[in-house]
Order: C-alpha cells, then sequence, then structure tokens
C-alpha cells in the first residue's frame, strides 16, 4: 500500500467516530440516586413511570444510575456526579438521598421518594405548593409502622414485646421508632427498639431482641436493612423469631411477613414526575403525590416451621400466599 493511500486510510478511520457521533440523537439525561443496592425492578418500575409521559430510555431520554448500597456516606459525592454530568432532573429515592440533592443544586429539578415527611424533613414547604426546585412522591410512612406492629400483635397475641430493628444513622429513625412505641403502648405491648447500622450491628441487634424476649421482629424501612435480605432472613431463621419486613421480596426469600407499600408504585409515579419536569412542567406545578398501594405476602413454609398457626383473618387479608 502506497504511503499516501496509509494517510487517506487513517484519516478516514479518525474522522469516522466523529461522523458517527455528531449524527448520534441527543437525549435529555435524567440522573437517579438511590440509596440501596441496585435492583432491577426499581429500573422497571421507574421506566414504567416514563413510559407513561412518553419517554423511553435509549430512545429519546438516557438515564444515569447512581447506587449507594446501603451506605449514606456515598450519597453526597454520588449526587454530585450527577450535578457536574450534567444531568435535567435528579429522581432520589430515600429522604437522605433527597436530602442530598437538594444540598448539591437549586436549579436542577429533583423529584423524590421517601416515607417520611417530606414537609418534616424540610424537602418541600408544603405538600400541595413545593416551593423551589423539589417535589416528589410519599409513602404511608407513620400508618404503615402502626399498622405493622397491630399485625405482629395479631399474630402473636400471646407475646408481650416485640422489637423494632431500626438504622439509626436514618432521618426517620427517630420518628419511626415514637410511631411504634405509640402504636404498641396503645395495645398494651412493649418494644423494644434495637439498633443496626452495620453488619455487625444487624448480628447484636437479633441476639439483643431474642435475649430480651421479643416474641417478633418488625424491621425498618431503611436501604441498609434492605440491601441485607439473606442476612436478615438467615438471622431471622437461625434465631427461630418471626419477621416481620416492609420490603415485598423478604417473605419470598424465607422471612414470616412482608407487609409494606409498594416501592414500585411508589418509583413508577416517580418516573412519571421526572418524564413530566423534562416536558417542562417545573416542581411547583407539581405537587407532593401519595403511593397508597400496600401489600401483605404470607410465607406459610416458614410459619410451618416457627411452629405458627396463622390467624384466618391474616391469611383472608394476604395478597399473596407462598406455600
Amino acid at each position: 500500500m502506497r504511503r499516501r493511500e496509509v494517510i487517506a486510510l487513517l484519516g478516514g478511520s479518525a474522522a469516522w467516530p466523529l461522523a458517527a457521533r455528531a449524527q448520534q440523537p441527543s437525549f435529555p439525561v435524567i440522573g437517579f440516586v438511590y440509596s440501596a443496592v441496585r435492583d432491577a425492578s426499581r429500573v422497571t418500575a421507574f421506566r414504567r413511570g416514563l413510559g407513561e409521559v412518553g419517554f423511553i430510555e435509549g430512545r429519546n431520554v438516557a438515564v444515569e444510575y447512581r447506587w449507594a448500597d446501603g451506605d449514606y456516606r456515598r450519597l453526597s459525592d454520588l449526587v454530585a456526579e450527577l450535578v457536574h454530568h450534567p444531568v435535567a432532573v435528579i429522581a432520589a429515592s430515600g429522604v437522605t438521598a433527597a436530602r442530598a440533592a437538594k444540598a448539591a443544586t437549586t436549579t436542577i429539578p429533583i423529584v423524590f421518594n421517601t416515607g417520611g415527611d417530606p414537609v418534616k424533613m424540610g424537602l418541600v414547604a408544603s405538600l400541595s405548593k413545593p416551593d423551589g426546585n423539589v417535589t416528589g412522591v410519599t409513602t404511608l410512612g407513620k400508618v404503615l409502622v402502626a399498622k405493622q406492629v397491630e399485625l405482629m400483635h395479631e399474630l402473636l397475641p400471646a407475646k408481650d414485646a416485640v422489637a423494632f430493628v431500626v438504622n439509626p444513622n436514618n432521618a426517620v429513625a427517630e420518628d419511626e421508632s415514637a410511631d411504634a412505641a405509640a402504636a404498641a403502648g396503645a395495645l398494651g405491648r412493649k418494644l423494644m427498639v434495637v439498633n443496626a447500622g452495620s453488619d455487625a450491628e444487624l448480628d447484636a441487634a437479633f441476639a439483643a431482641a431474642v435475649g430480651s424476649g421479643a416474641g417478633g421482629l418488625i424491621l425498618q424501612t431503611d436501604p441498609f436493612l434492605s440491601s441485607r435480605r439473606d442476612s436478615v432472613v438467615a438471622l431471622a431463621a437461625r434465631h427461630a423469631i418471626p419477621l416481620l419486613s416492609p420490603y415485598l421480596d423478604y417473605a419470598s426469600a424465607g422471612g414470616l411477613l412482608s407487609y409494606g407499600s409498594s416501592i414500585a408504585d411508589g418509583l413508577r409515579l416517580v418516573g412519571n414526575y421526572a418524564g413530566r419536569l423534562l416536558k417542562g412542567e417545573t416542581p411547583a406545578d407539581l405537587p407532593v403525590q401519595q403511593s397508597t398501594k400496600i401489600e401483605l405476602i404470607i410465607n406459610l413454609k416458614t410459619a410451618k416451621a416457627l411452629g405458627l398457626a396463622l390467624p384466618t383473618a391474616i391469611l383472608l387479608r394476604a395478597d399473596e400466599v407462598i406455600e
């Protein structure tokens, strides 16, 4: 091959990627930051919400995903990456992720998903008229905690005490512990709050609950705890203690009961709002929504292993019974 032909070939090959890139469509980019581990079902739910308003990832929108794996300390850095990317909208799941996003930018629209009170947490001025650049979706946090305590009481009427495992690093841990204590007190039950913000503390929490005579254990809605599903289920089996989790996949993994808000429904609503913000609406146009879908899943195999006869009333209320 002659020298001029080689030069022409090299020049053409160098120019080709630039030409190809120039022809690529320019998509708006959404930054998605989640406090827990990566989960395909969470992504699917978010994409479903985007699709409801005409956005399909890879076709007319791009999404940059960031997962904190239950480590709250990483959230500020993850959000900073998205802000500097830059992204057109930030979707933040969890109150700590939402706070990190709000602290990082006053211009990029933010849509959150949280079980805490977004007004009390300082995310918005009011539910009906969010101010600034933030709006989002809430779940039935306070009501749900009380219902979980009532369900455990119904399941174990002869037991005097129940344990509530919380991550002390969670922004709503104190509030939810107070809600659980009030619900237990109204039923004449004792509530033991045990902290678990690390793997070592998780083992200790179960040991403390069982050692103090708790008849059952309720898990707080928390990214760190949700990220330790297999460990939590294994600990419950080892200590032979009934476990009630707010995460719906815990029962299928071997936990006794899963009773909680549908995370998929909440993230679908977040995706819907993110798409509407891309279309030009502002957070002030979008009042904070509430996801009210709650599901109860029961694992009968686990109940039999624990020697529990579940009340018919609970079985009839179940959305799914695993046999």
